[in-house]
C-alpha cells in the first residue's frame, strides 16, 4: 500500500476504520436460515461468533452465565470488582450514582483492594456450575500470581489481556511474563491481546496462543488513543492480523482465530468485523446496556481506574432491552443496536455466504459516505442512521 507524505522524512500508510467502508453484495443471496455463524476455538463451539468483554460494566458470573446459555461466552475480568469484593452490588450502585468530575478518582480508590485468590477461584466455579463454558482474563502482570487458583477452579478459556500486549516485552526493573514459555506449558487453550498491527498479531500468534484480540483504543470508554496517541482503525488492524492469520497459517498449519474487540455497536460493525477477516468479535458497550448487566446502565473499561494513568472513562450507556433481545431479537429498535446476531446473519445472506470463513472472502469498498448517503432527514431528526 502505497505511503502518504507526513512531512519531510515521515511517511504513514492510509488506515480505515468501519464507518470508511462497506460490504459489496455479490452475485448470489441465500435465506438467512440458511447461514451458519457458528465459531470454534480449541475444542470448544459457540453457536455465537461472541465474546463478552472482559469489564466489571460488562460481565459478572450472572451475566457471563447467561451469555454461555445464549450461545456465546462471557469473560469475567479476574483482576475486577467481583475478585476483590465478596458483594460488590453496593460499590456498582455508587459507581452508577457518581458525577462524571468525581467517577475516576472515586474508582480509583475502589478498585485498591487487593485481590482475593480464593474469590478468584469462586467466581470461576461459579460460572462453571451452571454448565458453560468458563472463561476470564488477566493482565501479564498478574498471570503467574493468579495461576495457581486459576487451575485450581478448572477454568476452560484464559484471555490474557491489556491495552496492548507484545510477545517481546523488555523491562529492567522486572523479568517478565514469558508468554510463549506459559501458553505452551498451560493446559488451557489462551487468547492473547491487544494488538492493531501485522508484525505484532504474527508474533503473538507464534506464542502458541488460539486466539488474539484485535483492537488498541476504538472502545466506546477507552481513551487510549488520546492519552497516548496510539492505535489503528479497526477494519485495518482487522484486515492486517488476517494477512498474519494466513502467513502463519502458511508457515506451521495452525490456524489461529482472530477476535476483534472494540468499536463495534451495531450489527453492520459485526458484519464488517468479519468480512475485514475477524473470526469472532468480543462486546463490551452493546452487552453494558443490557438489563442483565452490572454496570446499571453504565460502562468504563480495564485501564478506567488505573492508579496512575488512568486511560478510561465512565460512559452512560442507557438499558435497551434483555441480553436475549441485544444478541438475537427481536429488535424494537431501527439503529442496528439490537438483534446484532440476527444483522450478522442476514448480512451474510444478502451476500450469498453460508459461514464465516466464507464472509472473509466478501469484497468491501471505501464509503466514506455511507453513513450519510441519502439520509438527511433521519439525521436532521435523529433517528434511525442520524441518532
Amino acid at each position: 500500500m502505497a505511503e502518504i507524505e507526513i512531512g519531510i522524512g515521515k511517511y504513514g500508510r492510509r488506515a480505515y476504520g468501519f464507518d470508511d467502508i462497506a460490504i459489496v453484495p455479490s452475485r448470489r443471496t441465500r435465506d438467512p436460515e440458511d447461514v451458519d455463524i457458528a465459531w470454534e476455538i480449541d475444542a470448544f463451539k459457540f453457536e455465537l461468533p461472541l465474546m463478552g468483554s472482559a469489564m466489571d460494566g460488562v460481565i459478572s458470573p450472572t451475566s457471563a452465565i447467561e451469555i454461555g446459555k445464549l450461545g456465546g461466552v462471557g469473560v469475567l475480568n479476574l483482576e475486577g470488582l467481583w475478585t476483590r469484593y465478596e458483594d460488590p452490588n453496593l460499590l456498582l450502585d455508587e459507581i452508577a450514582s457518581l458525577d462524571n468530575d468525581k467517577a475516576t478518582a472515586r474508582m480509583q480508590q475502589i478498585y485498591q483492594e487487593p485481590i482475593n485468590l480464593d474469590l478468584v477461584t469462586q467466581r470461576i466455579q461459579e460460572i462453571k456450575s451452571a454448565g458453560v463454558i468458563a472463561c476470564a482474563s488477566v493482565t501479564p502482570q498478574k498471570t503467574e500470581f493468579m495461576h495457581k487458583a486459576i487451575v485450581q477452579a478448572e477454568l476452560d478459556l484464559l484471555v490474557i489481556q491489556g491495552t496492548v500486549v507484545s510477545a517481546e516485552h523488555v523491562s529492567k526493573n522486572e523479568e517478565p511474563l514469558n508468554l510463549k514459555k506459559y501458553i505452551r506449558e498451560l493446559d488451557i487453550p489462551v487468547v492473547v491481546g491487544g494488538c492493531a498491527s501485522y508484525q505484532a498479531a504474527l508474533h503473538l500468534m507464534r506464542t502458541g496462543a488460539m486466539g488474539i484480540l484485535v483492537g488498541v483504543g476504538p472502545g466506546n470508554a477507552c481513551t487510549t488513543r488520546g492519552v497516548l496517541g496510539i492505535g489503528v482503525p479497526q477494519a485495518t488492524a482487522i484486515a492486517d492480523a488476517a494477512g498474519a492469520r494466513a502467513r502463519h497459517l502458511e508457515e506451521t498449519g495452525v490456524y489461529v482465530q482472530v477476535i476483534a474487540d472494540g468499536g463495534m455497536s451495531r450489527g453492520g460493525d459485526i458484519a464488517k468485523a468479519i468480512a475485514c477477516g475477524a473470526d469472532a468479535v468480543m462486546l463490551g458497550s452493546p452487552l453494558a446496556a443490557a438489563y442483565e448487566a452490572p454496570g446499571r446502565g453504565y460502562h468504563w473499561g480495564m485501564a478506567t481506574f488505573h492508579p496512575t494513568l488512568p486511560r478510561g472513562t465512565r460512559v452512560r450507556v442507557d438499558q435497551r432491552g434483555s441480553l436475549k433481545e441485544i444478541l438475537l431479537g427481536p429488535a424494537h429498535e431501527n439503529d442496528g443496536r439490537m438483534n446484532l446476531f440476527g444483522a450478522l446473519r442476514t448480512s451474510m445472506a444478502t451476500c450469498g455466504y453460508a459461514t464465516i470463513k466464507e464472509f472473509h472472502k466478501a469484497e468491501v469498498m471505501v464509503a466514506p459516505s455511507l453513513q450519510t448517503e441519502g439520509k438527511s432527514l433521519q439525521r436532521s431528526q435523529h433517528v434511525g442512521m442520524g441518532s
